[in-house]
């Protein structure tokens, strides 16, 4: 199912049945992205998708895997795991919080005869407290849980401070049988550089010329009439005669948008917030933000990716494989040292040497990585393959 599990469900509050998202296109696509009974342990995942690899025609032994993944040592085990099955260490493709180098497409080309590229948001997920975006790092004094993804939630951290705001100073009154509406005046300017942009003409009456029907002034905010829709949007509960309601909740996504000025710069420090802005409405007002980023910015980074490896040259008459998921590091256990990272496929490409390419979608990808075989016969033992560099005779390294 989509994400409506109890810990994987979208909306705080759904929306009614037509409603419209908000005016930023916000795609209705990212309801199609399945988690519960669609993940696999990674110690499973990578033996199937090397199968996969081994049915189109890549060749054993002469793949060269590459990962974007974040940096965060809660990928390690993924990387490692990638090793062990490919028989070689994966080329770093990717920045932080899962964005995909493609300037490294050329480098990474010319390492193989065949090429694979694993792309991954990650998320953390602790157990315990069963909440997203946790994660228990043993390495620090005192087992700390922190935050994983970083890099998300640095991001998430000035939207949701604004929709806090907002979702606290703007106000629900009924007066006289009239239906009133009372916004910080913070909230409905027009000339501010970054903040959160009402749609006003879906919250408050405008009369005959065009000006907003303004019922009363203070020194931070303004009462205006509210619109018949926005009233019967609202729970009939908020309205009172005797005291003023504030939003809270049901200031849903399709009511708003944000302002901010950003670096639009391929790949650059704002990137994966660019990603995220159109559709920033909708993760906020999720039940898990930090979910909801991870897998938008994996949609968004497929088909990015998907698209620069037709057009990279270095490709041409190679065979390549990209596959895009989500990454869920389980906060490792006592006894662990790794985490139990599951991996949940959103889409996969298929590029071959004759120029010629097919795209796999989720539940295609999912079927078909559920039909190979879970046991590699090309796995190498990492021990045994350390051991005999430990082993070797020196090789001096001369200057002359």
């Amino acid at each position: 199912m989509a994400l409506s599990h109890s810990n994987l469900s979208w909306d705080r509050n759904p929306l009614r049945e037509g409603a419209v998202i908000n005016r930023q296109a916000i795609q209705q696509d990212l309801r199609d992205f399945k988690i519960e009974n669609h993940m696999l342990r990674y110690s499973s995942f990578i033996p199937r998708f090397y199968n996969f690899c081994k049915t189109l025609g890549l060749t054993p032994g002469k793949i060269i895997p590459s990962r974007a993944f974040c940096s965060d040592e809660s990928q390690g085990y993924p990387i490692i795991l990638i090793a062990k099955h490919f028989g070689a260490f994966p080329f770093n493709h990717g920045h932080v919080g899962g964005i995909v180098a493609t300037d490294r497409h050329g480098p990474h080309a010319t390492h193989g005869k065949d090429a694979v590229i694993i792309q991954a948001s990650h998320v953390g997920y602790d157990p315990q407290t069963r909440t997203f975006g946790d994660y228990r790092r043993l390495q620090t004094a005192n087992n700390d849980i922190s935050t994983n993804c970083g890099k998300i939630e640095s991001v998430l951290n000035w939207y949701l401070e604004e929709y806090e705001f907002a979702r606290n100073n703007i106000f629900l009154h009924k007066k006289e049988g009239q239906y009133h509406v009372i916004i910080d005046n913070q909230l409905i300017e027009k000339q501010k550089a970054a903040g959160l942009e009402l749609y006003q003409d879906k919250i408050i009456q405008y009369d005959e010329y065009g000006y907003p029907r303004c019922t009363q002034s203070w020194s931070t905010a303004k009462g205006y009439l509210a619109t018949p829709e926005f009233v019967h949007k609202m729970n009939i509960d908020s309205w009172q005669e005797q005291h003023k309601t504030p939003i809270m909740d049901q200031l849903s996504p399709e009511l708003f948008s944000f302002k901010k000025e950003m670096q639009y710069d391929k790949e650059g420090r704002d990137h994966l917030e660019i990603n995220l802005l159109s559709q920033m409405p909708v993760i906020i007002c999720s039940a898990n933000p930090m979910l909801a980023a991870a897998c938008i910015n994996t949609r968004i980074e497929f088909e990015r990716s998907f698209r620069s490896i037709i057009k990279e040259h270095a490709y041409k008459n190679k065979n390549v494989v990209l596959i895009s998921g989500l990454n869920i590091d389980i906060s490792p256990q006592q006894g662990q040292l790794f985490p139990l990272t599951k991996f949940v496929p959103w889409a996969a490409s298929v590029h071959r040497e004759d120029g010629s390419y097919t795209l796999m979608e989720q539940e295609e990808l999912w079927q078909t990585l559920l039909e190979q075989e879970e046991n590699n016969n090309d796995e190498i033992d990492l021990e045994k393959a350390i051991q005999l560099m430990k082993d070797v005779e020196e090789i001096h390294i001369h200057f002359d």
